[in-house]
């Protein structure tokens, strides 16, 4: 069976009061809708991810880059915004014969429930509910209230799966304004199955619930050390950081000789527990000569990131006599931050001498040596 994904990411997070948008608020050095979006990846049968997000919020859409899913704006209620999600989808006749809504503020589902739901769809809309154990009491006037039996209320969830004809139809010629998919769309249990949901799986509304995801949500932190070393000769280009130096000596190496970005690729490595640089880029193959080392970072980060890990922190020394560090650090912090697709702020450069002792000293020869901490998604 294909699914298509419609990811809701279009509110206004009035109550949540910050100035970033809740589903783009960064737990770890990913946002809400990330870790959302990086579950879902994980599931073979969904074939298309639409993410529906407010117009106001683009500048922060933006910076979440990938081929693997679409963006559409959505509309000023949750309804509006996913009939024209399943719009999009009719319009470009994508291949979904189930679709999953999904809100972007639960971040905390697991893929055990997405595979659950998954497979209970074959007939029916599948629902995910949460039974109520706590006493359940109603307000009859200002000085009265009555116990309300608990067996006849739940709580319903998302993701939610619907076949794609019955939910089109059911939103298209809708004349009131819902606030979910579920039951009060569909109004009859005749096609309907629930399942059990997940307490864990609950809705970022407020900063409290912020700090209690932060609890659930599993990040390993792993350390590397990468440590690099040139010769300095004439006759060669000097690269640092990615940027080219203009400098009388170069570094003497098969490939560009950057000592910066080799000891980045190490450092990363090391963490992620996935060998050397010299391992995945051998001085003994012509492929790799006078290769830019911009290249083999690209290459190791697109595998990190496929395994789940994302980079944190990266803590780096320069040890050389010449050139002086200072006046290019900016300008590398930033190639830095491009290339390990992490913030400025995560990336420290710091420029060290020998005090004119050694090959460095005497400006033979320039190192480099990275402290890198990483995170792993599971």
């Amino acid at each position: 069976m294909s699914f298509c994904l419609i990811l809701l990411a279009a509110g206004e997070s009035k109550r949540f009061k910050s100035n970033i948008p809740k589903p783009f608020i960064k737990i770890g050095e990913k946002t809400i809708l990330e870790h959302s979006l990086i579950k879902f990846s994980k599931i073979k049968q969904i074939k298309n991810t639409i993410i529906v997000f407010n117009k106001k919020h683009s500048r922060f859409i933006k910076k979440i880059k990938s081929n693997k899913f679409k963006k559409i704006v959505g509309g000023k209620t949750r309804q509006e915004s996913t009939l024209r999600a399943l719009k999009y989808i009719k319009k470009n006749r994508i291949n979904c014969k189930n679709v999953l809504i999904h809100d972007a503020a639960r971040p905390n589902f697991s893929p055990k429930l997405i595979n659950q739901i998954i497979k209970s769809s074959k007939k029916k809309t599948v629902i995910p509910r949460i039974r109520i154990h706590d006493a359940l009491k109603k307000v009859v006037s200002k000085k009265i209230f009555v116990n309300v039996p608990r067996e006849n209320f739940f709580l319903t969830q998302t993701p939610q799966c619907f076949k794609f004809k019955e939910i089109f139809n059911l939103h298209s010629t809708s004349r009131y304004v819902y606030n979910d998919d579920d039951l009060s769309l569909i109004k009859t249990m005749k096609n309907v199955k629930l399942i059990d949901g997940e307490r864990n799986n609950f809705k970022i509304t407020s900063k409290e619930d912020l700090e209690m995801l932060k609890n659930y949500i599993n990040l390993k932190t792993k350390v590397g050390i990468g440590f690099d070393v040139h010769r300095l000769v004439p006759k060669r280009k000097l690269y640092l950081g990615g940027l080219k130096i203009k400098s009388r000596l170069g570094t003497l190496g098969h490939s560009d000789g950057d000592p910066v970005l080799h000891s980045i690729t190490d450092a990363i490595l090391g963490a992620c527990k996935m060998g050397d640089i010299g391992e995945l880029f051998s001085d003994k193959s012509k492929k790799f000569k006078n290769i830019r080392s911009t290249i083999l970072l690209k290459q190791v980060m697109d595998q990190i990131i496929c395994k789940g890990y994302y980079i944190n922190n990266l803590d780096i020394n320069i040890i050389t006599q010449t050139p002086k560090i200072k006046k290019y650090k900016n300008k590398m912090i930033n190639n830095i931050s491009k290339l390990c697709k992490i913030s400025e702020d995560k990336i420290n450069i710091k420029g060290k001498t020998t005090e004119k002792l050694g090959v460095i000293g005497k400006e033979k020869a320039i190192a480099a040596e990275v402290i890198a901490t990483i995170i792993k998604y599971d």
